[in-house]
């Protein structure tokens, strides 16, 4: 392997001095290689790159609320979401296969070793997604409890008379969604509706992915939420992406049950007739409602807070401390 010196002349004689820089054609050739991993795309919180057989996501640390990117980041916000999507795959790979196939950085091509990747890193099989978002209630809160006020039904669908903010349904709900880009509003539709997205995009399989989809969102709830509540923490509602895999398989993928993708309560202390206090970022959400004027800005104990809540989530699910 080639070296490069610097040379001083001493005495009328050329003196080899320390190395200056070492050639190395395999180091050449790694980070050409490195170079190749684009960014296939970027959406509020998540970074996906296409490695070829398979796709890399990381989760950032940005954080969003109101289809808004706030301007704060929320420190090793990114790594305990990709950890804890982790577990629940891990738990319910009996249920619904998922797009899983590593978190180990070291088993990642060797652009994903860098620091930023570190633990907010997934390697996954790649998807033909589904566009819809399957949003399950088993708590009626947020939009779902406005919406009841006025009319009795959350995302028409009617619901039993007398209910309390905060109390939970004789039965979860599944209330779809379109997936809208970045800056725009999803928009909730009816199961039926669903039927008639997915029939568009794939002719003759409209309502057999429908069908599929809600089963599986309300079967992954239950499974869930049943452990999370041995555990002390109420999982009020979420959403899960879904995927056709290379054989035509319904997958789970993106992410699962993550402080950004529900709303977690704590079990000490639920009574329902009022609103919760939270594990997720429904406390940037009420401190942004608190404050219109912020310009999507944070002040600083907001995000030392939210931190802390999704750290104590991670040790409640998962019964390990959070360490990068």
């Amino acid at each position: 392997m080639p070296m490069l010196y610097t040379k001083k002349r001493i005495s009328g004689r050329n003196v080899k001095i320390t190395p200056v820089h070492t050639y190395c054609p395999e180091r050449a050739e790694k980070r050409i290689k490195m170079e190749e991993f684009k960014l296939l795309y970027e959406g509020k919180v998540r970074e996906v790159y296409d490695i070829g057989e398979n796709l890399v996501i990381a989760a950032t640390d940005r954080i969003s609320a109101f289809d808004h990117i706030l301007k704060n980041k929320i420190t090793v916000k990114g790594a305990i979401l990709t950890q804890m999507s982790k577990f629940w795959f891990d738990y319910t790979k009996d249920v619904v296969p998922n797009h899983m196939i590593t978190v180990d950085n070291n088993d990642m091509p060797e652009f994903f070793h860098d620091e930023r990747f570190y633990k907010r890193a997934m390697m996954c099989k790649k998807l033909t997604m589904l566009p819809i978002e399957c949003i399950v209630r088993g708590y009626i809160t947020g939009s779902g409890w406005e919406s009841y006020k006025k009319n009795g039904t959350v995302c028409g669908i009617k619901l039993p008379e007398g209910l309390k903010e905060s109390q939970k349904l004789p039965e979860p709900i599944y209330t779809p969604s379109t997936k809208a880009e970045i800056g725009d509003h999803d928009e909730n539709i009816s199961y039926e509706r669903s039927i008639e997205v997915l029939e568009k995009k794939f002719p003759g399989k409209g309502l057999e992915y429908a069908a599929k989809i809600k089963d599986c969102t309300i079967a992954l709830y239950k499974k869930c939420a049943e452990y999370a509540l041995s555990k002390g923490i109420i999982i009020a509602d979420t959403k899960f992406e879904f995927g056709l895999d290379e054989n035509g398989e319904v997958v789970i993928g993106d992410e699962m049950l993550t402080p950004d993708s529900s709303r977690f309560w704590p079990l000490e202390g639920y009574e329902a007739g009022k609103g919760q206090p939270s594990f997720d970022k429904q406390y940037v959400r009420d401190w942004l409602k608190a404050n219109p004027d912020s310009d999507y800005l944070l002040p600083e104990e907001v995000v030392t807070k939210t931190v802390d809540k999704y750290k104590e989530a991670y040790l409640l699910l998962t019964g390990r401390e959070f360490t990068l």
